[in-house]
């Protein structure tokens, strides 16, 4: 029996540790935090959206800047097998009228105490309130409490650089550093923007504004966002984020489906005693979101140019949120730095998994399905590699 640690205890850790200790290994799992997969019961208040059913061509699309390697892993693990592992830990799915797929129960705690139990029973030692802290030679150091541990097999899996109070701080980055692994610099991903906005705007704070679309440079979307008092955040902006990063201006298109020619002939022949409020919510136009039109700067006085408006509404000048605030990041250990079996080139025998890599998807799913996709990669490479070595710790 070799001697397996994983280090971080969220979908991609338990994942690795799952199949590890499974293939007959003994695994320690090394979690910095009082309790495990805290980001995973974060994200299971709002339903737990483990991932998406689509075909797999258009599911791997999504992750369009990931290095090639993640689409073999995806389709290893894709959304069916996603749906099959939650029903193996008892936990029946579903899937919602946009695609989205949820266990029944709607929260992740009955899938995390059954998944936490299987791994119990296979075996699986799980030790809280460890910080890992780097590599000293053969050893691998935690700072809390301070001790050196040896294990046959490596698996990292320590998350990015966002929601630090739930575990992903990105303090790993200076002990790969050392080891001169190559690292992309964390950025925000799936996160919400700052505006300045006029006292006018103070009433619709809370306020949703759906059936919009949202444009960002070559970024494009349709869903559902809302007004904060710091700005705006939701589904429909967080996929705009690579091209916010960039300084894209965001458009708001508020009558998608209709023509510019066919608004403005309906507008025009309302009765002009109405004022232009009272018109435009005719059309469908919330008071929400003429007050963001009107954040632009006064309305057009011909009715052409008013429709043109409300199609291209351009939003003032914005910021990213700060990077602990987005839902996940981009950046992380490069795809550079590991081969094709997601294995450290500067430290054999040490994998990758999870958000430390340096890819990055829209929320809808796509981020847990493939933190867990990796996860799993790593621990079958790990159990791989293991078989290839002829001195094992017992």
């Amino acid at each position: 029996m070799a001697k397996a640690l994983v280090v971080g205890a969220g979908p991609a850790g338990l994942m690795a540790a799952d199949v590890l200790s499974a293939a007959g290994h003994h695994v320690t799992v090394a979690e910095a935090k009082p309790s495990p997969a805290r980001k995973l019961l974060m994200a299971g208040k709002s339903g737990l959206n483990l991932t998406k059913a689509e075909a797999p061509d258009a599911f791997r699309r999504t992750y369009e800047d990931a290095a090639p390697p993640l689409a073999q892993m995806l389709d290893q693990f894709g959304p069916d097998q996603v749906q099959a592992w939650a029903k193996d830990l008892g936990q029946a799915c579903f899937v919602g009228s946009t695609g989205r797929v949820f266990p029944v129960a709607m929260k992740a705690s009955p899938l995390l105490r059954a998944w936490l139990k299987r791994l119990e029973v296979q075996g699986v030692d799980l030790r809280r309130n460890w910080r890992w802290t780097g590599f000293h030679q053969t050893e691998i150091l935690f700072e809390t409490p301070p001790q050196r541990f040896k294990a046959d097999v490596t698996v990292l899996a320590l998350g990015g650089a966002s929601w630090s109070r739930l575990g992903s701080d990105g303090q790993w980055v200076s002990a790969l550093a050392e080891l001169k692994t190559p690292l992309v610099p964390f950025a925000p991903s799936n996160s919400a923007i700052s505006l300045d906005w006029s006292p006018y705007m103070n009433r619709h704070f809370g306020t949703p504004l759906k059936s919009i679309r949202l444009t960002a440079g070559p970024r494009r979307s349709r869903g559902e966002i809302v007004i904060t008092s710091r700005g705006l955040e939701g589904g429909g902006l967080y996929s705009l984020t690579p091209a916010l990063r960039d300084g894209a201006p965001i458009v708001i298109d508020f009558l998608p489906d209709r023509a510019v020619a066919d608004i403005t002939s309906q507008l025009e022949k309302m009765p002009k005693k109405k004022s232009l409020s009272n018109r435009l919510r005719r059309l469908g136009i919330s008071t929400a979101a003429l007050a963001i039109v009107n954040e632009a700067g006064p309305l057009p006085k011909s009715a052409h140019d008013v429709v043109k408006r409300l199609k291209a509404a351009t939003l003032p000048s914005y910021t990213l949120r700060p990077i602990d605030e987005a839902i996940s990041t981009a950046g992380g250990v490069s795809w550079d730095a590991v081969n094709d079996q997601l294995m450290l080139h500067t430290r054999p025998g040490t994998f990758v998994a999870g958000e430390m890599l340096d890819w990055e998807a829209p929320t809808g799913g796509y981020l847990l399905t493939a933190c867990l996709a990796t996860g799993l990669w790593a621990g079958q490479a790990a159990v791989a590699w293991l078989a290839q070595q002829p001195n094992k710790t017992s």
